[in-house]
């Protein structure tokens, strides 16, 4: 609270209108940096930031498969759950684009004085519905082709039934486009510090007049 208000002085003497260009752009930037960095191969699978991994109550047996020599089988479900992902990440080029036009200038100010990554929770709030329904059509597909796939699911269902999956795991394609979804959002969030900390490294004048407003 004490820290929005000197914030929210400081765009005062920046009219609404330039307020909500600067952080459009931003987001904008921010989103499609965040969507071309994730949405081509190793987008996911090289960056361990975001790669996808077995669910937590899968790693048991997937330490089991290591000890016996599987553990090539445990790698190749790995690889095919992030490359899911990476295909279905450029889905969400356009709804952020969607989103971003439709924000309001009372929506602009409350994130820009909502802290480092309050318009990445605004994204989530207005995209992460949708974005899910194009995700997992997308992340099907994809898992359709490798045979793991249904291997996967027959085991996870077992596990949930003795009590060692939870349920919303159980199921690939569901786990791969949350996953995909969180590391998206969490890309996102990464780009809109990076501006925020440094709006004198972007190319637009009106982000470094606001984001260097609430800097000073």
């Amino acid at each position: 609270m004490g820290a929005a208000a000197p914030a929210a002085a400081q765009l005062e003497h920046i009219s609404g209108r330039e307020a909500t260009n600067a952080l459009k752009s931003a987001l904008e930037r921010g989103s499609r940096a965040a969507v071309e960095q994730l949405g081509r191969e190793n987008g996911f699978f090289g960056d361990t930031r975001v790669k996808i991994p077995l669910p937590e109550s899968l790693r048991r047996a997937e330490k089991n498969m290591r000890r016996f020599g599987m553990g090539k089988y445990a790698d190749e479900l790995i690889l095919a759950m992030n490359r899911a992902a990476e295909a279905a990440v450029p889905e969400a080029k356009q709804l952020f684009v969607d989103s971003v036009k439709q924000m309001s200038v009372q929506d602009a100010k409350g994130i820009l004085t909502g802290g480092d990554t309050a318009g990445t929770a605004y994204f989530r709030r207005t995209t992460s519905a949708r974005l899910a329904q194009r995700f997992l059509p997308v992340v099907r597909q994809a898992t359709a082709r490798v045979d793991l796939a249904q291997k996967y699911n027959a085991y996870a269902g077992r596990g949930v039934q003795v009590g060692l999956l939870k349920a919303e795991d159980a199921n690939l394609d569901d786990y791969v486009t949350r996953k995909a979804l969180d590391g998206l959002y969490f890309m996102v969030a990464e780009e809109e510090k990076k501006i925020r900390k440094d709006p004198v490294g972007t190319a637009s004048s009106l982000l470094k007049k606001v984001f260097g407003a609430l800097q000073n």
